[in-house]
């Protein structure tokens, strides 16, 4: 999903293209992403941008009067930015948006179609789609201490809840637990306020430095190939590959469609994580340490 750097850097390149210009048209190869019936497609087209910006992972085009264009890329959904008057192809092609400039191409990989479009009117009905998070980038050390401590909760399920923090999923999640050498099952109600105050450093240094790393890739470019998984990070997706900072194997936890990755070493003083499907199947023979792992 793309998270906090990705859609920023979206939305920057996006605004460099668009702001300015008029909603010329609006094409939906499929009813089902649209999920606002007023105001109408109709009634946004022709509405010049004034603005573009993000709300949590949302991308969000404000349009003159009072009107704006919502879109949640959720786990597969990506922009693209094309020729002016663009065709749709393929199964992938959900939804073009024509600029004079060019056209913005709304696609989603797989089966399962879980990206949504709204209009609507009104900055009141674009806050009521925020879960609420805290800008992790804008918070104070006080505010980010008592998002985490508002629920128990594990570290990971904290910093990925959009009602806590906004914009971070499982991806940076990971690069931030491993920066700040905290556990991703450590309760939230365990942390000392030192624990809190590098969680907190960690998220900020992560977040910003892959911002400017993704701002430079593209350039004066629009994004492509945004993806989950960069050469470049830590632990997220390098399941048994080395650890930058100390060599040992990363491990992961599945859970479902999500995994987590980590350093033991680093991490977790040496545990292994139970993962919940392999160590059931294993039982005993599931090891307890990473020394017991390498043994």
């Amino acid at each position: 999903m793309p998270e906090l750097p990705d859609v920023t850097v979206y939305c920057e390149a996006l605004a460099r293209r668009v702001v300015g210009q008029p909603l010329r048209r609006v094409r939906l190869k499929s009813a089902f992403l649209l999920r606002t019936a007023v105001p109408t497609i109709a009634a946004v087209e022709g509405r010049a941008v004034e603005g573009v910006r993000r709300v949590g992972k949302r991308v969000v085009l404000d349009l003159e009067g009072d009107l704006h264009l919502v879109l949640h890329l959720m786990i597969a959904g990506r922009l693209h930015w094309r020729e002016i008057d663009a065709p749709l192809r393929g199964r992938n092609d959900l939804a073009a948006f024509d600029f004079p400039s060019g056209t913005l191409i709304l696609t989603e990989a797989g089966s399962r179609k879980r990206a949504s479009l709204h209009f609507v009117a009104g900055s009141a009905a674009v806050a009521a789609l925020d879960r609420g998070g805290i800008e992790p980038l804008e918070a104070t050390s006080a505010q980010f201490a008592a998002a985490l401590r508002r629920e128990n909760r594990t570290l990971k399920r904290a910093l990925t809840d959009p009602r806590l923090l906004s914009g971070i999923g499982n991806a940076y999640s990971d690069e931030i637990l491993h920066r700040a050498r905290l556990s991703p099952v450590t309760l939230t109600s365990r942390l000392d306020d030192e624990e809190i105050a590098r969680l907190h450093a960690a998220t900020i240094s992560v977040l910003n430095e892959w911002t400017q790393r993704l701002r430079e890739e593209a350039g004066e470019d629009f994004p492509e190939g945004v993806t989950a998984f960069r050469e470049g990070m830590a632990v997220h997706g390098r399941f048994r590959q080395p650890c930058p900072e100390c060599g040992s194997p990363v491990q992961r936890i599945v859970h479902a469609e999500h995994e987590t990755n980590y350093c033991a070493r680093c991490q977790t003083d040496g545990r292994l994580l139970a993962d919940r499907a392999l160590s059931q199947l294993l039982r005993k023979d599931w090891p307890r340490s990473l020394d017991e792992l390498e043994r």
